[in-house]
């Protein structure tokens, strides 16, 4: 037991190290780390039922039962792992609470991001025989590279901010400190317990322990890709660049054209980044993304005059668009682990797989419905899955985009035609082509399926995006 404490929480990221340093918790003596209790998929550990007589469905209906049930775990000093999407319900209360130890776990990004890629590409997560370790070699992708480095960075610095604004601090352990004994010792001082260790935990190893030239086949683009990156504060921890309010990775940018388009996810950024490639004369996958703050400052004193802009789109149309591309579909760019979460245990009623014979009309339009309860709950903070961008409020993510800069023109999807040709006359566009909107590939077409009940579903859900920029029916 801990006279400091009264539990603790190690927050990491996958691929950080947190499973070894688990494991030379649980090695001390009187310490218990329950893994990652709040895991929106799974409770502690896959195929487990339950932590301390604690259920999932139980920690799902009130989480603060699972942390009052491993402080009061007799004789044991105990704590969990949190992630950055794990049950964001739980976070301010362990966060505000000066009687819970925090150890914040990092990694150099680059190489949590090779492990990741190598993790998902071999399926192997854990190993514990050398002889069973699966090798493969992936691609670098920059911009998703960005979009984890600006993921990680994000939640660093929300957890270094909010401790500090309550006057607490947290014990930092770098990845390369794990295998350093003394530090580890050094860490059970600070929790308060008694226990030391004489060894470190010999079962789990190291699974990818050459260089990241030897695990990335296009190594030679990563110099590239990291050439607007403050390659100083990749490592620092906390955090891994200069603190910033916003990411945009997600923003595109033309070349030839000053215009910057700040997608809002489920709105019609396939068409709008067709329009604006054409626009710049070129195809889509030539135009700039995966900026970051800094990139983006100097394509702006690159491109004067310049606008930025945002697409809304209706709440009904946004909402079906999100449902048939994140969770219906099982194909690339769906949540696997959110879909068969929503399946099992919220009863979504979709199929297996997709496409399905047997999923027709009714069943699409009882299944879009049923989504929606999720979204509104999910909303509200009753479930323990994250406020995903892509069913969050049209206005939380505009207004996210004012922590950097907020866009020049806010468009309408119905406006596009018109209101694209008159933004890009602005900035001296020599020609414009016509806006063209994208077929719906979902399996039905909205306008199959929608009617009063849904539009009075969705006016529940999205109150704040009617109220806010002033939607009609989606008919109207």
């Amino acid at each position: 037991m801990s006279d400091k404490f009264d539990y603790f929480v190690l927050f990491a990221e996958m691929r950080t190290g947190s499973n070894f340093l688990e494991a030379n918790l649980n090695a001390m003596t009187g310490v218990a780390c329950h893994g990652e209790a709040f895991n929106a998929h799974f409770i502690g550990y896959p195929n487990r039922n339950e932590i301390l007589g604690v259920t999932q469905a139980a920690r799902d209906a009130d989480p603060y039962q699972l942390i009052e049930a491993i402080k009061a775990e007799e004789g044991v000093f105990g704590g969990f792992r949190f992630f950055n999407d794990h049950d964001p319900r739980v976070l301010d209360t362990i966060l505000n609470d000066p009687r819970c130890a925090k150890i914040v776990l990092t990694r150099n990004p680059m190489d949590s991001y090779v492990s990741l890629k190598i993790a998902q590409a071999t399926g192997q997560w854990k190993l514990t025989d050398v002889r069973r370790r699966r090798d493969s070699k992936v691609r670098f992708d920059g911009p998703e590279f960005a979009q984890h480095v600006a993921k990680l960075q994000a939640f660093q610095v929300f957890l270094m901010n909010t401790l500090q604004k309550s006057g607490q601090t947290a014990f930092y352990v770098a990845y390369e400190d794990l295998q350093d004994i003394d530090v580890m010792n050094g860490l059970a001082t600070f929790l308060g317990v008694d226990a030391r260790l004489e060894d470190l935990d010999s079962q789990l190893k190291r699974q990818n322990p050459s260089s990241i030239a030897d695990k990335v086949e296009n190594f030679e683009d990563i110099p590239f890709a990291l050439r607007d990156l403050d390659r100083f504060n990749l490592s620092r921890t906390p955090n891994f660049e200069p603190r910033r309010g916003a990411a945009v990775p997600s923003y595109v940018a033309g070349d030839d054209v000053g215009l910057l388009y700040l997608p809002i996810p489920g709105g019609p950024d396939a068409a709008v980044i067709d329009w604006l490639a054409r626009t710049n004369g070129t195809t889509p996958d030539r135009l700039t993304s995966g900026m970051n703050q800094k990139a983006l400052r100097q394509w702006k004193n690159r491109h004067v005059p310049s606008r930025s802009f945002c697409v809304l789109r209706h709440p009904v149309a946004r909402a079906h668009d999100s449902f048939c591309r994140t969770i219906l579909s099982t194909g690339p760019g769906s949540y696997m682990k959110i879909r068969r979460t929503l399946r099992n245990r919220f009863d979504l009623p979709i199929p297996e797989t997709m496409p399905d014979a047997q999923y027709d009309l009714a069943a699409h339009r009882t299944a879009f419905l049923a989504y929606l309860d999720f979204v509104k709950a999910n909303l509200a903070g009753q479930t323990a899955i994250r406020q995903d961008a892509n069913w969050a409020t049209q206005s939380a993510v505009v207004s996210g985009f004012a922590q950097f800069a907020s866009p020049d023109a806010v468009l309408r999807e119905d406006e596009l035609p018109t209101g694209l040709e008159e933004l890009a006359a602005k900035v001296g566009a020599r020609k414009t082509p016509a806006y063209a909107a994208f077929e719906d590939d979902a399996p039905f077409p909205l306008q199959d399926i929608y009617d009063n009940v849904i539009e009075a579903k969705c006016q529940e859900v999205y109150h704040k995006d009617y109220a806010t920029f002033g939607f009609g029916s989606w008919r109207s």
